[in-house]
């Protein structure tokens, strides 16, 4: 599997995390519209980013596993 798509998702999830913690502190950039909303958007953002991070490490140890497992010549 490509390491592009995860790598994306961490990404956007660190943006996600970033964006709606500033409006959760300061009010920037949406004026703390709904309390509630930018709190579920972190867990959001959180939840993206663990799924993002257990599909990067699941990736490294399957790659692991196949060079193990290939027999040698």
């Amino acid at each position: 599997m490509s390491k592009a798509l995860p790598l994306i998702g961490m990404i956007v999830s660190g943006l996600i995390v970033v964006l709606f913690l500033a409006d959760l502190a300061a009010g920037f950039p949406f004026q703390r519209v709904s309390i509630a909303a930018d709190s579920g958007f972190v867990v959001s953002g959180l939840i993206l980013a663990y799924l993002s991070w257990s599909l990067l490490e699941r990736g490294r140890g399957r790659a692991a596993l196949e060079k193990k497992t290939r027999p040698s010549r």
